[in-house]
């Protein structure tokens, strides 16, 4: 009994150690691994010289895996078939398995980016980059500079930068279809860019943001930049290039029958004297009309009365430029009269309420036009036709905080085929002015004239403008609250506009400065800023806040 007695405190003290172990907890898990792979070995060495393998294996301490590998990787100079380059999932190893026929004494550089991270925790080993040549050295030269966009205060990114080398095979249409000699790209709104192990020589050295990524100059899809001048290596310059979209040369496309009675006639480039004239025999009533589409390079040609002919023939001229085009005629059904409001809703006082009429515009009635405002007085308009646009403009006075109810009843507006409109109602609406803010500017070291101002909103579309050939302050009036940025384009050639460049006339675009920060307005209140023009500085737009 006694001996049983004593085993009693043992299972006790027993059954509380299994209490003790059953606590609810969770275990602490120790700090978060931030620390990057480690590359144990590579397999031949990075900077190896005389390569002459398909092979590269790269040994890291622990398994990585490849993220986003195509938007970061860099192999320069390009080539023609990409290398086949593992891990697809995880491992320890990172293999690149070269496809392609390598240059003889030529250094390759092959840059990982961000896209080599760890497996866990995803800790990025960064901007890793394999270096080998084919020859017995490593080039080593060095190109940096900055990117910048004509119209925007800072570049897309990423964007390309490319040297073309300049021999005696050089030429400057191979940038259209022949890959860059060496590359890099931006890393980030800055601009900066460096492209390294470059051999001595003279280069082209240009800058583009591709639309599809292949390395080479497509003007109807690209931006492109460049130095206006060769570029000669070893040197300690600095270059920036500013990025710009060209206009297209000049083309006409081949006219469209869009519907009956009715051919487009489709363009490229500048065609601001483009005319076309029917060289076809058609009927001694025969009349025609054009007018440009508002959105699209394209030239209206309307017609009456119908022909019987299989096809017309047209003379295109724009310039210097002629171009004979023909039409095949099918069985299409006829457009009808339709128009529609460009401005209705919110207006200013001195906007006008712009009409945009499908088929050619012919005459108005105002007597079957009535505005009534919310005091139901009748207001008297006038009307005019915008004949390039095709575009019933109809004015009439307002005052601010109102609302205007207009009326087209039938017969307003007739169209080229006597079609009449049905009735259309209209609402405009003006806002107080203190719904409303105001932007003066005062402009220092000005010294070059004309120049356009502008303001411009957060998305870069030109809300207010003005053109000054003279030192004076600008005041911009009505501007809706919201944030803005204001830039002064230097008007060089004086044509009222911005004129943008060209790469094989190593045309420049016109100068563009960006005040150094976005600017808020708000309503019922008035802003003054002084803009300090800094006209020596090469790079005048690197303190500018980065877009939203």
């Amino acid at each position: 009994m006694k001996s049983r007695l004593l085993y009693i405190p043992i299972l006790l003290l027993f059954s509380l150690s299994f209490v003790e172990c059953a606590k609810k907890g969770s275990p602490s898990g120790g700090e978060r691994d931030t620390i990057p792979p480690v590359i144990v070995r590579s397999v031949p060495e990075n900077y190896t010289t005389n390569f002459d393998g398909d092979e590269i294996s790269i040994y890291f301490d622990e398994y990585i895996k490849l993220k986003d590998l195509q938007k970061n990787l860099i192999i320069s100079p390009p080539l023609k078939y990409p290398p086949n380059i593992t891990p697809l999932s995880t491992s320890k190893t990172l293999r690149i398995q070269i496809d392609d026929t390598l240059k003889e004494n030529t250094t390759y550089s092959i840059n990982f980016g961000r896209s080599i991270v760890d497996n866990n925790e995803e800790n990025p080993f960064e901007y890793y980059k394999y270096v080998f040549s084919t020859g017995s050295y490593i080039d080593s030269l060095k190109v940096k500079g900055r990117v910048q966009d004509a119209l925007l205060p800072s570049p897309e990114i990423p964007t390309t930068v490319m040297l073309y080398e300049v021999d005696e095979a050089f030429n400057d249409t191979l940038v259209f279809s022949e890959k860059p000699t060496y590359i890099t790209t931006t890393k980030d709104s800055t601009g900066i860019f460096e492209i390294t192990n470059v051999k001595e020589g003279k280069y082209l050295l240009m800058a583009l943001k591709e639309n599809n990524n292949d390395y080479t100059f497509q003007p109807i899809n690209d931006k492109v930049g460049f130095a206006e001048k060769f570029i000669t290596l070893p040197s300690d310059s600095t270059y920036t290039l500013t990025l710009f979209k060209e206009t297209p040369e000049y083309l006409i496309a081949r006219p469209k029958y869009q519907a009956k009675n009715h051919i487009l006639f489709g363009y490229e480039g500048i065609a601001d004297s483009l005319q076309v004239e029917l060289l076809s025999e058609v009927p001694a009533n025969f009349e025609y009309k054009t007018y440009r589409d508002l959105k699209k390079d394209t030239l209206h040609y309307w017609f009456k009365p119908e022909v019987e002919n299989d096809s017309l023939l047209f003379l295109a001229k724009n310039k210097d430029f002629t171009d004979t085009l023909t039409v095949r005629i099918k069985e299409l059904y006829k457009d009808s009269l339709n128009i529609s409001a460009i401005n209705a809703g919110t207006v200013l006082p001195k906007d006008t309420l712009k009409l945009l009429v499908n088929t050619p515009f012919e005459s108005f009635n105002t007597e079957k036009i009535t505005i009534l405002d919310n005091d139901s007085l009748n207001i008297e308009p006038r009307m005019a036709i915008n004949k390039k646009y095709n575009i019933a403009q109809l004015f009439f006075p307002k005052t601010e905080g109102k609302t205007y109810q207009v009326q087209l009843l039938p017969g307003a507006i007739t169209d080229f085929y006597e079609a009449t409109n049905d009735t259309l109602n209209y609402t405009l609406r003006t806002k107080a002015v203190s719904d409303y803010g105001t932007l003066n500017v005062t402009l220092e070291n000005l010294n070059q004239l004309p120049v356009i101002i502008q303001l411009v909103d957060s998305k870069f579309n030109v809300t207010l403008e003005e053109y000054i050939t003279e030192q004076k302050p600008v005041l911009f009036e009505n501007i809706n609250p919201g944030k803005y940025y204001v830039r002064i384009i230097y008007d060089e050639n004086e044509n009222g506009i911005w004129d943008t460049g060209n790469f094989l006339t190593r045309q420049q675009p016109e100068r563009i400065l960006y005040y150094p920060t976005q600017l808020e307005v708000r309503a019922n209140w008035s802003l003054n800023e002084t803009f300090i023009l800094t006209e020596n500085d090469p790079d005048p737009v690197k303190t500018l806040d980065d877009p939203e």
